[in-house]
């Protein structure tokens, strides 16, 4: 079987999910750069090990806080409350 980087790239085709496929329900139900941001941290997050290591953890970092600031802004993310008990 051939590589196919454009259609099933190895970094976001390991396990029994596509990454793809996981990207499309955990944004359901959310918009704009919402939705974008969301995606982006876990697309990050799903091939860190497989690609760039470190760099996609700092992206997918970057990402979450994008949301964080925006959650913080608005008051709530799809009526959930902001506040996080560390």
């Amino acid at each position: 079987m051939s590589k196919d980087n454009v259609n099933h790239p190895s970094h976001y085709t390991a396990g029994k999910v596509e990454c793809y496929d996981a990207l499309e329900a955990a944004t359901e139900g959310l918009f704009g750069i919402e939705a974008v941001s969301t995606a982006n941290a876990i697309k990050y997050l799903w091939r860190w090990k497989r690609k760039n290591g470190v760099e996609d953890l700092r992206k997918a970092v970057w990402y979450i806080n994008r949301l964080i600031e925006r959650a913080e802004g608005d008051g709530e993310v799809s009526g959930t409350s902001t506040s996080v008990g560390y």
